[in-house]
């Protein structure tokens, strides 16, 4: 029996996933592919990656019913990370060339297309980690690699006393952008972190030394 953390990651149809898994075993976690629902709720934590546009993660999440276990996930406090579209499609909504795609509803707020004279954003760069990130925890001022040509350009989540704000994260290309939301057991990145090296890894290490007694 692993006395590492279990991590699923979701297996819902979205192409290239294997070097997500091979970086969150490198940063400490037993990460498994999987589309079994019962494995998906009861891990320690869950990472939803996301390739391609909005509409067509939308499509295979309902058509395999993995919205509904993130759903449920977040419902009990259980951990949950997103990933490039993985972390878009957990807005409002999102257009994409002219056609509007309904989210998950997680977040407030539309994914639009980047206002960058060069797309997609493509390559390293920087962001400003937001105060208090416990996944920037040490590596604030490294560079972590992105590909996307859309983004979320706004947060207007309010949020009441006395629950806690969410730690927000940007970067900017063209114009600012989000890279990486906090919020209780919901975190995302724009940024591909399996992508970016050591960077990335020491990220997902922090993520998951949050999960031990992250369920609220």
């Amino acid at each position: 029996m692993s006395s590492r953390p279990v991590v699923a990651v979701l297996d819902y149809g979205s192409g290239n996933v294997h070097s997500a898994v091979k970086a969150l075993d490198a940063a400490g976690a037993d990460a498994r592919l999987t589309s079994d629902r019962d494995l998906v709720l009861k891990a320690d934590g869950l990472v939803v990656p996301g390739v391609g546009a909005f509409r067509a993660v939308m499509d295979a999440l309902r058509a395999s019913r993995g919205h509904e276990l993130i759903d449920r996930r977040l419902a009990g406090g259980r951990p949950v990370l997103g990933i490039c579209v993985g972390m878009q499609i957990l807005f409002e909504h999102g257009v994409e060339r002219g056609v509007d795609t309904e989210g998950m509803g997680e977040w407030p707020g539309a994914v639009t297309e980047l206002d960058a004279p060069v797309l997609p954003h493509m390559g390293w760069n920087t962001v400003d980690a937001g105060e208090g990130s416990r996944l920037f925890a040490g590596i604030e001022d490294e560079r972590f690699y992105f590909v996307h040509s859309y983004g979320a350009q706004h947060w207007s989540l309010d949020v009441i006393h006395p629950f806690t704000p969410p730690v927000l994260t940007w970067c900017t290309y063209g114009a600012p952008f989000l890279a990486a939301v906090e919020n209780g057991p919901l975190s995302a990145t724009q940024f591909h972190p399996e992508k970016s090296g050591e960077a990335g890894i020491r990220l997902l290490a922090n993520w998951i030394e949050g999960l031990d007694g992250a369920t609220l």
